[in-house]
C-alpha cells in the first residue's frame, strides 16, 4: 500500500495538472464548459499530491529516477 502512493509523477507533469485543472474549473465557474469542468478538481490534488492512482495500478511512472547517494 506504500507504493501507491509513492510519487509517480514528473514535477513539469505535476505542473500541467495543476494548470488544466485550474483552468478546467474556473471555466466551469464561469459557466463556459458546464458543471463537468469540476472534474478539475482530480488533477488538481494528484498534482499536489505527486501521485496518480492509476499510475500505481498500472506500474507507472513519469518520475525520475534517482540514484543512491546522488
Amino acid at each position: 500500500m506504500a507504493n501507491f502512493f509513492a510519487v509517480n509523477e514528473h514535477p513539469v507533469e505535476r505542473v500541467a495538472r495543476v494548470g488544466l485543472g485550474v483552468a478546467l474549473v474556473a471555466l466551469a465557474a464561469m459557466g463556459t464548459v458546464g458543471p463537468w469542468g469540476y472534474i478539475g478538481v482530480v488533477p488538481i490534488l494528484t498534482g499536489l499530491a505527486g501521485t496518480c492512482p492509476l499510475y500505481s495500478v498500472l506500474g507507472f511512472s513519469t518520475c525520475p529516477i534517482r540514484k543512491p547517494g546522488a
